[in-house]
């Protein structure tokens, strides 16, 4: 006998073999900073400058290739290499695969342009979907804001609780040194 799906019950019928959609988390943030956004750019677009904003909660491997991270040296909507996540420098907890939908470089031919940044398309062994749009507006001369939007869909959804949790916090973590290193704006 087929059961009747009509009503109340059809809310609960999904085609066999289906899976509902993740919903994504999305954290942003932002951080004034007594910098040049030129300054905050350059250094930000480099993989020590990505180490230091991490440590000492995380710190991100880049194969020894990659020393820049700029228009000039990734192909977009390609993975670019594949960087190992070390809970606390050490213990090694994720592989991500690094690729960028765009980037904005901080050029010297920029003068004018008043926001640089990037859109990371990744993906990871415990994130399905890595989105992390970075913007460095320009304020004036000698300040600048950082703003980070995060999407994130966690591979496992039992996680999502968690990534709910620990995504703000390494982003809070990030702007702090941001602001240690550069100053509040």
């Amino acid at each position: 006998m087929t059961p009747d799906l009509s009503g109340e019950d059809a809310r609960f019928a999904r085609p066999r073999g289906t899976q509902r959609a993740a919903r994504p988390v999305v954290v942003q943030r932002s951080v004034l900073l007594a910098a040049p956004a030129r300054a905050v750019g350059e250094v930000a677009a480099t993989p020590d400058g990505v180490s230091y904003e991490l440590m000492p909660l995380v710190r991100m491997t880049f194969p020894s290739s990659v020393d820049q991270l700029t228009s000039a040296d990734i192909t977009m909507g390609e993975t670019a290499c594949r960087c190992v996540l070390l809970a606390g420098g050490v213990i090694p907890f994720d592989v991500h695969s690094l690729a960028f939908e765009s980037i904005r470089d901080f050029g010297t031919d920029d003068l004018d342009v008043d926001s640089f940044g990037f859109v990371e398309e990744s993906t990871s062994w415990l994130q399905r979907r890595w989105r992390h749009e970075r913007t460095i507006t320009r304020l004036s001369d000698t300040a600048c804001r950082v703003t980070d939007r995060i999407t994130v869909v966690p591979r496992m959804p039992w996680a999502r609780p968690l990534v709910r949790r620990i995504v703000p916090m390494i982003f809070e973590h990030r702007h702090g040194r941001l602001v240690r290193r550069w100053g509040a704006g």
